[in-house]
């Protein structure tokens, strides 16, 4: 009688065989997974830094150059397109206008958003979820859809064309992600501190300001850093709310309008000027917070 039974040395022998197959491939698929990563990642660098390379050179040749050889990069250094358009293109009125009307409304927004946040984080009452799934329900909605009843609210206000009426619009605006955000973040946070401040006497508010709130400084720096990029690059509501005088525009509008006047002047380079200006700041602003942008991201995505 026969059998087909394998003999314990060859079993033996093959599980390392089988191990070391497995290991091969999964390495096989990480290297794979990670070339396509790379790859995708070279070219999203690409498709943003070449736009940005060329703006920052273009606004340092003379429109002559820019129409003749667009690619080429400057002989020489025209620092003067920067001067014409900050001056003469009233970049620089529309620059402090956009520092004004986004540094209000960026602190506005922090400030009523952590507030409420903190609330439907830390306290359970009627209404709770359905108070935070409005806000969350705020994100569905494009600004387009709201852009008619929002300029008839601010006329009635008598806020149209002003700079409180677009702060309170962007505040409103910037809200419903800033609660969201925020909301996830305090969660994270320990609630045994907060306990400890009340039982010593502290109050609500104090707990809030001066033990919770600088708890939450990463995800404050990365929501802040968010809405000052989405603010200072809005175009659609400051075009239909602030269409009064001239002297109150804000870079977008500035722009739009310097892009439209190129048709008649041909000054490209102070064009290309005033867009390095008004793209510069917030550059700036990214590069110097990435690290508590990505601190902040983390520390709300683990709970």
């Amino acid at each position: 009688m026969t059998t087909n039974a394998v003999p314990v040395e060859k079993q033996k022998s093959a599980a390392p065989t089988a191990n070391k197959t497995k290991r091969n491939w999964r390495r096989s698929e990480g290297g794979v997974l990670n070339v396509f990563s790379h790859g995708f990642l070279l070219v999203w660098a690409l498709m943003v830094g070449v736009p940005m390379l060329w703006v920052l050179w273009s606004s340092l040749k003379t429109s002559g150059d820019i129409v003749g050889s667009p690619w080429s990069l400057p002989t020489h250094l025209q620092f003067d397109n920067w001067s014409r358009a900050w001056t003469k293109a009233n970049i620089g009125q529309y620059f402090i206008n956009t520092a004004i009307v986004v540094g209000f409304s960026t602190l506005g927004t922090m400030i009523l958003g952590s507030m409420a946040a903190y609330v439907l984080a830390r306290f359970e009452f009627f209404g709770n979820r359905f108070i935070y799934f409005l806000f969350v329900g705020g994100m569905a909605f494009p600004v387009v859809m709201v852009l008619v009843p929002l300029f008839f609210v601010t006329k009635n206000l008598g806020l149209l064309n002003t700079f409180p009426g677009l702060i309170l619009v962007y505040i409103a605006y910037s809200l419903p992600f800033t609660v969201f955000f925020m909301t996830s973040f305090f969660r994270t946070l320990p609630t045994s501190i907060a306990e400890a401040a009340l039982v010593d006497g502290a109050s609500h508010t104090r707990t809030f300001f001066q033990i919770m709130l600088p708890m939450s400084k990463p995800g404050l720096i990365s929501i802040g850093v968010f809405n000052v990029l989405g603010q200072w690059n809005q175009y659609l509501l400051p075009i239909v709310l602030n269409q009064g005088d001239t002297k109150n525009w804000v870079l977008t509008q500035g722009l739009a309008d310097l892009a439209t006047q190129q048709g008649y002047a041909g000054d490209w380079a102070a064009l290309f000027a005033g867009l390095a200006i008004a793209m510069l700041p917030v550059l700036a602003v990214y590069i110097i917070f990435q690290k508590q942008i990505q601190a902040g991201l983390t520390a709300g995505a683990i709970k």
